[in-house]
């Protein structure tokens, strides 16, 4: 009686994972050498790359400050994004970085794209002379950006509205520096933006205060100049005429005291707004000198050395056997000789 299908084909099945298995043991040298030999050999690569300076090692530590802050994405702010972009000129440009600039406008697109816009990018690369650092010689204006696109950052968490800026060295100080300027450059572009009405508001009734204030001090001084005069005078028809503009400069100090009186209450309530309301751009933290390299990660890489030489040395053990069980087969030798005499 035949056996049953089902368990000639679970024996069939059972002696092709025997032969398997009689394989891997047959070359268990050849896997547990070439898997050991990667192995230490990524170790060795691994501590020579840390013994080497960052300028001479092929695998140097590199280092990753980031610096936070908090944009507020809010349609109603005051102005309006999309308001303040058109006003600019930046719609266009901001549309073709894919930042509409329509009701839904978002601040920290923006802020995304002037991370990576070429004015701040020509203003990192100038400041910090990256086409000398990265020894940029064929088009060192668009090689540069391309470079440091690479390795300037941006990313926006939309759970807890915080933009952060981060920049990869193997310097961590100079990294530090790069990832600082930075953000004062965004926070200097949103200001001339004006996108940040409160701030923009505050500026201005700074400004005029202080020249209002200047103002009263220089009619003071011109009054107190006419009065004494007045007691030093040798020709007492001069006297009335001296007298009236006296007058008239108290009658423009008082309309100038009043007008700083009025710009300073302005003020007052405008801090006490400010404190109610969240500001568009505000710096939460600036990027401090990273004590721990971001990458790369030696251990890993060891790791992915010694499983890819495993499946290596597996493979070539199954090679070599496919070639001798050829050899050893005297109808697949004969083809292999009939194919060579045809050719």
């Amino acid at each position: 009686m035949d056996e049953n299908p089902t368990i000639q084909n679970a024996k069939e099945d059972e002696i092709s994972l025997i032969d398997l298995f009689a394989v891997l043991l047959k070359h268990k040298f050849l896997i547990i050498g070439l898997t050991g030999a990667a192995m230490i050999f990524a170790v060795v690569i691994s501590i020579i790359s840390l013994k080497l300076s960052p300028e001479k090692s092929f695998l140097p530590n590199k280092y990753t400050p980031k610096a936070q802050m908090l944009i507020n994405d809010d349609s109603s702010a005051k102005g309006g994004l999309s308001s303040m972009l058109s006003s600019s000129g930046l719609g266009s440009l901001a549309g073709l970085a894919g930042v509409s600039v329509s009701g839904g406008s978002s601040n920290s697109a923006l802020a995304g794209y002037l991370v990576n816009s070429n004015t701040i990018q020509d203003a990192v690369v100038d400041k910090f002379n990256l086409i000398e650092r990265y020894k940029i010689k064929k088009s060192p204006r668009a090689a540069s950006r391309e470079a440091l696109k690479k390795v300037l950052t941006s990313n926006f968490d939309t759970d807890t509205g915080v933009f952060s800026i981060s920049f990869t060295d193997t310097d961590p100080e100079f990294a530090r520096e790069v990832v600082n300027y930075v953000v004062d450059l965004i926070e200097a572009r949103f200001n001339e933006l004006g996108i940040d009405q409160n701030k923009l508001q505050e500026a201005n009734l700074k400004e005029n205060i202080q020249h209002s204030y200047d103002e009263i001090l220089s009619l003071q001084k011109r009054i107190q100049t006419l009065e004494q005069s007045v007691s030093n005078i040798y020709n007492p028809s001069s006297a009335p005429s001296i007298m009236l503009d006296s007058s008239l400069l108290k009658l423009e100090l008082s309309a100038q005291q009043q007008i700083y009186s009025q710009l300073k209450v302005q003020y007052e309530s405008l801090k006490v707004t400010m404190a109610s309301e969240q500001p568009v751009f505000q710096i939460l933290e600036y990027a401090e000198v990273p004590d721990r390299k971001s990458e790369p990660s030696r251990g890993k890489l060891c790791i992915i050395i010694t499983f890819a030489a495993f499946f290596l040395s597996v493979f070539l053990a199954f090679a070599l056997n496919a070639v001798e069980n050829i050899k050893k087969d005297p109808e697949a030798m004969s083809k292999l000789s009939s194919s060579k005499k045809i050719k």
